[in-house]
């Protein structure tokens, strides 16, 4: 039997992806920012909850997937100064949500489905 091809999400990688983005404060919050195609297009989807850490940022987005995901997000929409234009909450996997107004999509594990505080 012949070998498949590599694994191109291997788990070392998954739950390492996110501590080699860069970070940015939003709101308070240290958050890890999408610059790579690869974190832009999987955001913090195949992750368990507590590898997605505080959440991710992701510059220049104005829709989000949630295909891929193991738990519920919140998801916030800002415009480029970082105002806040609309809100979803506890978006559960497999859902495409959009603001077309939006410059950039900050993702965050659903406080509507942990009672942890973030």
């Amino acid at each position: 039997m012949t070998p498949g091809p590599p694994d191109p999400w291997p788990a070392r990688d998954l739950a390492t992806r996110l501590a080699r983005l860069p970070v940015a404060d939003v709101g308070g919050r240290t958050i890890r920012v999408a610059s790579r195609w690869r974190a832009r297009t999987l955001g913090l989807a195949l992750l368990d909850r507590g590898e997605a850490g505080t959440g991710l940022l992701i510059p220049g987005c104005r829709t989000v997937h949630t295909f891929g995901m193991r738990f519920a997000l919140d998801i916030t929409f800002l415009d480029a100064e970082g105002t806040v234009l609309s809100r979803r909450v506890g978006v559960r996997p497999r859902r495409v949500v959009f603001d077309r107004r939006a410059a950039a999509v900050l993702e965050l594990p659903s406080r509507a489905t942990s009672t942890a505080r973030l």
